[in-house]
């Protein structure tokens, strides 16, 4: 589906004239330099927004000092103040003051473990640091903050050691030297801020530098881009009108060309025609003769057997006759079935007269009289070779279809059954069993007999036409043939076949055997 639909945007595209089919090539140049333009915008914000997000990350270490400086001052000096004016209890001093210490601790270790941390640079290449930073850049001085952090981690155990003091009253001029230390602390922690907020700054400018130079060189670079888009679209457009130019100039030398072939062969053709017309009518001729040979086959076919028929009532005649035992019941029974046969025979020579005829006329007939019929025109050559017919109908169907080329197919098939079992089943055990039964819309014929099957190798050549496995005397090889062409193109129904074991008789002994399925539908699928 999507290779078909695929096929028909090109197909399109070749059918579009040269002034369209530039104009889109000049959309596609325009819409991907809009492209080019727009993810290069994003990608540049994109970068400016992480300085952003750095910037912050280097900010947050301010806010964590200005709490630690806060908390001294607050939590600590505040609260030793109120407890030595006595507007606190010693337990409720111990609790502000332990929470105090708790969150100083918190806060002072997060710094120190970000401070130990390689913190990420904002500069982008050694270029762009070199050519664009190189004035009123701010070198971070590692020594003097770790001189800093040093003495505020002494600073640190010095108020603890005097926090512990006050709270268990050992010295009375611990609260002097408290106020000392907590205001000692806070002009540390002043220093750091003062250097991580220089540092930030000074980052930040940096950073903004860069992005000032990212984003001029993109625009440098987009123009280019642009400009070499145009001109490169300019130049294919040219030599696109060029490749026209010389494409339509060749194909008014070819058309020219084919013109004259075309004057030329039409002559010829005429003459071909007038040659082919000959021919024509000596193979129609041809046609026809083959034809009629075929249809004799096929006459000649269905004649063998009621002829066989009609021989052996003549014969029984004789025999009565020489034995005395010539009665006219005798003679009345042998004279009307000798009629039905030979009434069966001119029938067969209508039917064949209409076999490709589309006027052919239906008629309504129960499955189980169409069978019974071609059993009754069969059942001298089977009492012969004593072949018994077993004919079990499970539903007796009616049917709105051609009754003799139905009856011809049951003929063909019990022909078959017969010629199989006379050739490997002794005479005792031969058996033709005919099963009919009604499955969803259509009827169901099995007709299998015990004659021992078919060579799996010949089994996909029966239904070829002039294929027998019998000598050319016995048969033609196309009754098989002829049952399926009626059966799928006149009944629109199938005939399949297959060996199969069963037990056909009642001694539960089983045998190998020859089926053969035909489906009828009940309802016309032609109307």
């Amino acid at each position: 589906m999507m290779i078909n639909k695929l096929k028909k945007i090109i197909a399109y595209f070749d059918n579009l004239s040269f002034k369209y089919k530039t104009s889109f090539l000049v959309f596609i140049i325009a819409g991907g330099m809009i492209c080019i333009v727009i993810l290069s915008q994003i990608s540049t914000f994109t970068i400016k927004q992480d300085f952003d997000v750095l910037f912050d990350k280097r900010t947050q270490n301010l806010i964590k000092l200005e709490h630690i400086k806060d908390t001294y001052k607050v939590n600590i000096q505040d609260t030793i103040h109120d407890l030595q004016s006595n507007e606190l209890s010693i337990n409720q001093a111990k609790e502000v003051l332990l929470l105090a210490e708790q969150l100083i601790h918190k806060s002072w270790s997060s710094y120190k473990d970000e401070t130990n941390q390689n913190f990420p640079k904002f500069y982008i290449t050694s270029f762009i640091k070199e050519f664009f930073i190189t004035k009123e850049t701010y070198f971070e001085n590692k020594i003097l903050k770790k001189s800093i952090i040093k003495n505020v981690d002494k600073k640190v155990l010095t108020i603890k050691k005097h926090l512990e003091e006050i709270m268990n009253k050992k010295q009375k001029d611990s609260f002097s030297k408290l106020n000392l230390e907590v205001n000692a602390i806070s002009i540390y922690i002043t220093s750091l801020i003062n250097y991580e907020l220089s540092l930030a700054i000074n980052e930040k400018r940096n950073t903004q530098k860069v992005f000032n130079t990212i984003l001029i060189f993109s625009v440098i670079s987009i123009f280019i881009v642009f400009l070499f888009s145009i001109i490169l679209s300019v130049y294919i457009i040219n030599n696109f009108k060029k490749l026209h130019n010389s494409l339509e100039q060749k194909i008014e030398d070819k058309t020219k060309e084919l013109t004259e072939l075309n004057s030329y062969l039409e002559v010829k053709i005429n003459k071909e025609v007038q040659q082919n017309r000959k021919k024509d009518i000596i193979m129609f001729q041809q046609a026809r003769l083959a034809s009629l040979g075929e249809m004799l086959n096929n006459i000649a076919h269905q004649w063998r057997q009621p002829l066989g028929s009609i021989t052996m009532i003549i014969q029984s005649f004789q025999t009565k006759m020489y034995h005395g035992k010539l009665t006219n019941e005798f003679v009345d029974e042998k004279v009307h079935d000798a009629l039905l046969l030979a009434q069966n025979m001119s029938t067969t020579l209508d039917d064949f007269k209409n076999f490709f005829s589309p006027d052919k006329t239906k008629n309504k007939f129960f499955i189980k009289n169409c069978i019974e019929h071609s059993i009754e025109l069969s059942k001298y050559l089977l009492e012969k070779e004593n072949i018994k017919i077993k004919l079990k109908i499970k539903e007796d169907i009616e049917l709105n279809t051609y009754y003799n080329e139905l009856s011809h197919i049951f003929l063909n098939i019990l022909s078959n059954s017969k010629d199989a079992l006379c050739s490997n089943i002794d005479k005792n055990d031969r058996i033709i069993k005919i099963i009919v039964h009604k499955y969803k819309n259509e009827v169901v014929v099995n007709m299998l007999d015990n004659g021992g099957g078919i060579s799996d190798e010949i089994i996909p050549k029966i239904f070829e036409p002039y294929y027998t496995t019998k000598y050319k005397s016995a048969g033609t090889g196309i009754g098989l043939y002829m049952s399926k062409q009626i059966i799928e193109k006149h009944i629109y129904g199938s005939i399949t076949y297959k060996n199969i074991v069963h037990k056909i008789k009642e001694d539960n002994k089983t045998y190998k055997c020859s089926l053969f399925t035909i489906k009828i539908p009940i309802i016309d699928p032609k109307g």
